[in-house]
């Protein structure tokens, strides 16, 4: 089966299970495919957690939850070294944390201070880990969900810009529609009964689980989505606009105090040509760009006092941005 149908047949799975957050479902798979991490914000009960642990169950993979509070502390990410005594003679070994895991979700990762966020920066970025000297290697496949709350600020620490650079995706995620949250409720109450051996509980067996190397073979079809010189430019000059925005309007001036760093256009780069996959084409179209352009930048921009007081979000700024910049 080709990977292109495999990924299908994974994201349809999903939406059977996360009703009515296709946007979630899309993101994250596309996290996955582009070998990247994501921060996810929403109120409590959109099926974040849900979506992730959905995830892991159609994936030969192991999955990790970390409930960031105020008390942890980075070994409890990371692991640590513990002592062994046996006849007499004893040893340090390497007790391997939470984090080396396939899939791990850091659930509301704005509660730990920000030492222990930091025990996340060099498994997102290096896929490594280092304790005690020594540098302990992630899976080849490792991804990082994080979320937080969007409402919630007492007994938080926000995430610094430094780590919020390291996330591929930035995705926020609103209330279902009526419809889809009356389906919400039956499906719920079908899986409780499901639970408790009720007349519900006749569902279909569960379909096997899709190998690491489905996935691997998804990106390297991925990689070899074609790429145009103009839509390289393109990509290049959106970032850019954010860091020069008095060339283009006063408004946009007054509104971005820093831009993107050049990680605005790794990322535009690889969301969009795996959006171009999902969608079965094998080249770059600007139509890419402009569907992940929000989830891309959004935490990568710096407004300015003026532009907060002014009701301005990043997004009004990606998309006076990209109404600015000439199509190629």
């Amino acid at each position: 089966m080709r990977a292109r149908e495999i990924i299908q047949g994974l994201s349809e799975r999903m939406g059977q299970a996360i009703i009515g957050q296709e946007v979630v479902v899309e993101r994250l798979l596309m996290g996955l495919l582009a070998n990247g991490n994501l921060l996810v914000e929403g109120l409590p009960g959109l099926a974040k957690t849900r979506a992730i642990k959905e995830l892991a169950k159609n994936l030969d993979a192991e999955f990790s939850r970390i409930q960031f509070t105020p008390d942890l502390l980075p070994s409890d990410i990371t692991g640590t070294e513990v002592y062994y005594q046996s006849d007499g003679r004893g040893e340090f070994r390497y007790e391997p944390g939470p984090i080396f895991a396939n899939i791990v979700l850091a659930d509301e990762i704005n509660r730990a201070p920000a030492k222990v966020q930091a025990a996340l920066l060099e498994a997102m970025e290096e896929r490594q880990v280092t304790v005690a000297g020594k540098t302990h290697l992630m899976a080849p496949l490792f991804m990082v969900m994080a979320t937080q709350n969007p409402v919630e600020h007492e007994g938080t620490y926000p995430l610094p810009e430094a780590q919020l650079d390291r996330f591929l995706m930035h995705v926020q995620i609103a209330y279902s529609s009526v419809e889809d949250e009356a389906r919400i409720i039956e499906l719920v109450r079908g899986e409780e009964m499901a639970a408790l051996g009720g007349a519900s509980s006749a569902t279909k067996p569960d379909a096997p689980r899709i190998s690491q190397e489905a996935i691997f073979e998804a990106r390297r079809e991925i990689g070899d989505v074609h790429v145009s010189d103009a839509m390289s430019r393109y990509m290049a000059d959106l970032v850019y606009a954010t860091r020069t925005p008095e060339k283009f309007s006063e408004e946009l001036d007054r509104w971005i105090d820093v831009g993107g760093s050049p990680r605005a256009s790794i990322g535009l780069d690889r969301c969009g040509r795996t959006h171009a996959w999902l969608r079965g084409r094998d080249y770059l179209d600007p139509e890419d760009v402009r569907a992940i352009i929000h989830d891309v930048m959004r935490h990568r921009l710096m407004l300015s006092y003026e532009a907060h007081g002014e009701g301005v979000t990043p997004d009004h700024v990606i998309d006076a941005i990209v109404e600015q910049v000439a199509l190629p």
